[in-house]
């Protein structure tokens, strides 16, 4: 965390409902078996022995693994058809990530340490950012990340692979202007953030930090409800709130930072 945020700190009590629905939610993606089975269903859906071959652990240890994912409602099951035997093909059980499930842990936990959350009497920060730490290299491949706080695009993820990354609203008409799966690029229900092809402002990783600049944008740059100044870099830790443009047009982030950048 950085010592000179001034964010506001949460303070939750034992007896909160939130605290103990927090605890039970970390208590499940405290495992590492259990995020293996998050990424194995990113593809396509899977049954309990294809599953626990992947993760290389008994298939009663699997089925407890995939209860209690399903109790957080990150991932369903099906009846579907299994793989052709002598005796012919049967129906079994098959387990899928829920849409948008990952992205929505993602969103869920950063947002309480966005809170930088002090809990009385318990060590639910330090859990949260083990369970985050784990995430962090098990599904995002230890990459920083920003995810997208409401909109049409609300829990999207984005990874930040490149050491400059753009970004900006769709542009339809200049396609060969966006890199999917490197270049930031947000819905066009966000009217008033600039289009990528120009772009809104860009990422950019120096020395081994990450920094945010802004583009000369028409919405303007936020961090923390601070205005970044155009070509003037901001330095970006770990729960940062970054804001492109105001109001519903306008689209928000969180900042997901691994532990090594902290």
């Amino acid at each position: 965390m950085n010592p000179s945020d001034k964010s506001p700190t949460l303070i939750v009590n034992d007896d909160s409902d939130s605290l103990e629905e927090l605890s039970e939610y970390l208590d499940v993606l405290s495992s590492s078996a259990r995020l293996r089975i998050l990424k194995f269903l990113e593809k396509k859906p899977r049954d309990a022995r294809s599953i626990s071959k992947e993760i290389e652990t008994s298939y009663e240890n699997t089925k407890k693994h995939l209860d209690k994912l399903l109790s957080i409602g990150v991932i369903k099951k099906e009846a579907g058809l299994g793989a052709p035997t002598s005796k012919g093909i049967h129906p079994v059980w098959q387990y899928s990530l829920v849409p948008g499930g990952l992205e929505a842990i993602i969103r869920n936990l950063s947002l309480f340490s966005n809170t930088r959350m002090n809990v009385i009497g318990t060590d639910i920060s330090r859990r949260l950012d083990e369970v985050k730490g784990n995430i962090s290299r098990e599904v995002l491949g230890n990459y920083p990340a920003v995810i997208v706080l409401g909109g049409p695009d609300d829990s999207r993820v984005f990874p930040l692979k490149e050491d400059l990354v753009r970004i900006g609203r769709i542009d339809p008409e200049k396609k060969e202007g966006c890199r999917p799966g490197i270049d930031v690029a947000v819905g066009e229900g966000y009217t008033a953030v600039t289009r990528i092809s120009r772009p809104h402002g860009r990422f950019l990783k120096k020395d081994g930090a990450w920094f945010i600049e802004d583009c000369g944008s028409t919405g303007g740059t936020q961090v923390n409800t601070k205005k970044v100044e155009k070509g003037s870099p901001v330095p970006l830790h770990d729960g940062d709130l970054i804001e492109l443009a105001k109001g519903v047009s306008g689209v928000r982030f969180v900042m997901l930072m691994p532990v090594r950048y902290q």
